[in-house]
Formats: structure tokens, C-alpha cells, sequence
């Protein structure tokens, strides 16, 4: 009997959990440096990126929100140079159009000045405009006095991309194994609903499921997900009316960028994203994909938060559900352009989802990447927006931090200290 199930357990040397844009970058990471390593990832889903990663903005953004003492900053700065060059490679399509930081009012022009700061330590060129240089760019923009451009912000069609690190993986040896769901695990041996896998490593890009796998390897206990929903409303009325992306400034204080202008790979226009905090890890629309056990642990966190109104979260929570009006957000847009047609929005694109990592002891909002693990596996507990536009030096790191615990740990089996003497193990001997 002990034989039947020995048979039946699948060997891999690399498990990949997740097949969002982390999942595939890892992937074509671990591939690019061990060839024939045996790599496979696993997917609740019928396809890739069917979540955040698929349903993001597809904005590749230049890196200048962030602290120079962040991850964010870097791997932005360089994730929006690495996936345009995999975009024009591949023959993906890729809209340069740039994008215009506009302030509203004078007490906006402060926020300006510290993006400036921000995207000169951070080596990511910003250039300032007068109003009206900035109408000549664009004629439908509106600022006060002067606005910032970023000639590197871009464009791409998300899927496009992922579809396509899949179809590379695949012609490089990756397994997919899609609707496959992560159970548990004990030690080095994976429990799906499809089978068993004993891996040398396990690499965990769940997403919104990230903290859940990581609690039950004994990682991210301090931290928790809470999902915020992303609306966008697509303008039907023409492609023209806006020429590139127009941001707000931004509160630097949260993670959200605000309501804004995006032009998308084939020059439509859209507006949004809301980050309206939702009730369950997948609550898309209506009472799909309904847990209770998830709608009771966000509202206990909800009510923490509005309570001690950490991080102002009920102003956010109150202005952010005003965004479900349609007219509201609406209008929210057209602080930043001279004239639009409100009719020209006719309905809401695929919502998405964003997976935010909480702090439970401190009760904020946790706003760079997080990596946690040891010698078996490595958890991605944060992997924050611009995650899509981080992924492929992101994913350079995680790989880069897997090969350190590799190492020590090969090295702490054939030797360790102890009161400063070296001993060998039987294994070194």
C-alpha cells in the first residue's frame, strides 16, 4: 500500500502556487538560470491570470511615487524598462503615451513638488510643464499653474502579456496545472485536490490567497489581506478625446492612486480605478464566490479599522463607496480635463481586486513588498501595485533570495557551529 502511494506522489523540483504575473515571471526566472530543473505551477483557476494580474489597469508605470529606500522604487524603475523591452520584443503591443500629474489647487502644487524629489532620487525623469504646455500636450488637461509629465509611462494589454509568459514557459519545460487548489502541506509534500507533489522548493504567488499559505507554513502571522475593489468605466464616445494618461496627485500616505485617465494599448479611454473595501477575497459582483468565513475575519478587521480609524480609513471607506454612483465618479474625473461628455461612459469594465496586506499589530496598511520563508519555501505576502510592472526584477530577486536559502541551508547540512568549532554532519562526512 505504502508503495501504490509513493507512486502516486508527482516530484518536482520547483512548485509555483499562483499563476497571476509573479507566478510566470518566477517561472521564466527559475527556468532562465536552471534549465533543466523540473518546474511546475499550480492554478485554482482554468487560466492564467485571471485575477488582479489580468485585470489591472495595464499601466507600466516609471517609479517615482516611492521612496528611494523602497523596493517599490527600484524594481518600478527598472520593471517598466525590462517588461516594455519583453513587450517590443515579443511583438506585444505597447502604448508609450506618457502620462500628466495635474494639481487642482495650490494646495496641490506641494504634491507635485515631492513627486519631483521622489522621481530625481529615484532616477526616473519627470519634467515640468506650465498649464499651458501641458494643454498643447494635451488640450483636454486642466491644472493649476504647472503639472509634471512622465514621458516613460506606458501602456500594455495585460493578458496579452501573461498569455504569453505562459506560452514561453511552456516551450521551456513549465508544467501548468490549472484548477488545481493548494490543501495543505507536510514538510516537502503538496496536498491539491488533484494530486500530491513532494518538491525541493515551494514558491508561494497565491495573491489574495498569499497570507492563507503562508499561515499554514508558519510565515506572515502578523499580517492579513484585505481585498479593495477596482472599478473602471471605459468612454465609448470616441478615442480622442483624451491623448495620455492624467493623474491626480496622489495622498502618499495610502497606497491609492486615485481616480484618473488611462489610455489603454489601443488608445481607448477609461477612468478609475475605486479601491472601494469589499467583503470577501473574491467579491467581484453580487454574492459570487460568497465565503463566510472570509466576509466574518474583513468585517472583525473592517470594524477595527473604522473604529480606531487607522490610516483615515473611514473617510476612505465613506468616499470610496460613494464611487459605486456612476455620476460620481464621473465627476470625480473631470476635475482634471477642460470638457467631456458624461454620456460617453456606458458601463463598468471587469472589476478587479487588489490583494492589501495588512499589519494586524499596528493596523496599517503595509505599502512595499514583503518576502518571508526559509530553506523549503518563500512567500510573497505583498506583492503591492505596480506589482505588474515590478514582476520581472521582482521575480530576479525572489530567485536571487531562493538561491541564499538554498545555499545556507546546503551548507548548514554538511556543517555547524557550535561554542565557534566546526563539526561535520554524517552527510559531510
Amino acid at each position: 500500500m505504502k508503495k501504490e502511494i509513493t507512486n502516486l506522489i508527482k516530484p518536482v523540483d520547483y512548485f509555483i502556487i499562483g499563476a497571476g504575473i509573479m507566478g510566470l515571471t518566477i517561472a521564466r526566472e527559475l527556468k532562465k538560470r536552471y534549465p533543466h530543473k523540473a518546474v511546475c505551477v499550480a492554478e485554482k483557476e482554468a487560466e492564467v491570470a485571471m485575477h488582479a494580474s489580468g485585470r489591472n489597469s495595464g499601466v507600466l508605470h516609471a517609479g517615482f511615487y516611492y521612496t528611494s529606500d523602497s523596493l517599490k522604487a527600484r524594481f518600478t524603475r527598472e520593471g517598466n524598462k525590462a517588461m516594455s523591452r519583453y513587450c517590443e520584443e515579443n511583438g506585444l503591443k505597447i502604448n508609450k503615451c506618457g502620462k500628466i500629474i495635474v494639481a487642482n489647487d495650490e494646495g496641490e502644487l506641494a504634491g507635485l513638488e515631492e513627486l519631483k524629489r521622489r522621481g530625481d532620487r529615484n532616477g526616473v525623469e519627470l519634467i515640468w510643464l506650465s498649464a499651458e504646455e501641458a494643454r498643447k500636450m494635451d488640450s483636454n488637461v486642466r491644472t493649476h499653474i504647472k503639472a509634471l509629465y512622465s514621458p516613460n509611462t506606458s501602456s500594455v494589454d495585460p493578458m496579452q502579456v501573461c498569455r504569453r509568459m505562459q506560452v514561453e514557459n511552456e516551450q521551456n519545460g513549465v508544467e501548468f496545472l490549472f484548477h488545481t487548489i493548494y490543501l495543505r502541506h507536510d514538510n516537502n509534500r503538496i496536498f491539491t485536490n488533484r494530486g500530491v507533489y513532494e518538491c525541493e522548493f515551494v514558491i508561494n504567488a497565491a495573491g489574495l490567497y498569499a497570507d492563507k499559505i503562508a499561515h499554514d507554513y508558519g510565515f506572515g502571522k502578523k499580517y492579513t489581506i484585505i481585498p479593495f475593489k477596482g472599478i473602471f468605466l471605459k468612454y465609448n464616445k470616441n478615442k480622442s478625446d483624451v491623448v495620455t494618461n492624467i493623474y491626480p496627485v496622489p495622498n502618499l500616505e495610502n497606497p491609492f492612486l486615485g481616480v484618473h485617465f488611462t489610455k489603454t494599448v489601443d488608445n481607448s479611454i477609461k477612468i478609475g480605478p475605486t479601491a472601494i473595501p469589499v467583503f470577501w477575497r473574491e467579491n467581484y459582483s453580487g454574492f459570487h464566490r460568497f465565503n463566510a468565513r472570509e466576509f466574518i475575519q474583513i468585517i472583525y478587521y473592517q470594524a477595527k479599522l473604522f473604529r480606531k480609524n487607522a490610516f483615515n480609513f473611514r473617510r476612505l471607506a465613506f468616499e470610496e463607496m460613494k464611487k459605486y454612483k456612476k455620476k460620481h465618479l464621473i465627476d470625480l474625473s473631470f476635475k482634471m480635463i477642460n470638457q467631456l461628455d458624461p454620456k460617453g461612459f456606458d458601463g463598468s469594465l471587469k472589476p478587479g481586486i487588489r490583494a492589501q496586506l495588512l499589519n494586524k499589530e499596528t493596523l496599517e496598511l503595509v505599502q512595499d513588498f514583503v518576502l518571508e520563508g526559509d530553506h523549503q519555501s518563500i512567500h510573497i505576502l505583498n506583492a503591492v501595485s505596480p506589482a505588474f510592472t515590478c514582476s520581472i526584477p521582482f521575480a530576479e530577486h525572489v530567485v536571487n533570495e531562493i538561491a541564499k536559502k538554498q545555499e545556507a541551508n546546503s551548507r548548514n547540512r554538511s556543517t555547524y557551529q557550535v561554542k565557534g568549532y566546526r563539526y561535520l554532519t554524517r552527510s559531510g562526512r
